[in-house]
């Protein structure tokens, strides 16, 4: 299972999982889940070495294809990586908070 629900995710996250948001910085500060660490896309293959090892890796974008293609390349480099259907979007239509700006949190 490469792919997460908002739920599924929602209760990771409360847990304090890890995530990153894999969209462009225009995109980022304009509202991302709270926590959210910023890897644009292009960058994920230099920067995987600085993620964890020891937790799964949440991966959000806008609405999960960005996601899931990182997510992909983080589990073919040995992470336990997993992309979130629906993305910002979704989490936003379930009525979650998002913070806005370029920091991860408010």
């Amino acid at each position: 299972m490469t792919e997460v629900s908002i739920d599924q995710f929602a209760a990771a996250k409360a847990g304090g999982a890890f995530v990153v948001d894999v969209r462009e910085p225009g995109e980022y500060v304009q509202g991302h889940v709270a926590g959210a660490e910023l890897i644009p896309l292009s960058e994920v293959p230099q920067r995987t070495a600085a993620l964890p090892t020891n937790q799964p890796v949440y991966v959000i974008c806008a609405s999960g294809n960005r996601s899931l293609r990182a997510a992909e390349y983080l589990r073919a480099s040995g992470l336990d990586a997993y992309s979130v259907n629906g993305g910002t979007a979704g989490w936003i239509r379930a009525g979650n908070p998002v913070v806005t700006g370029p920091h991860a949190e408010a």
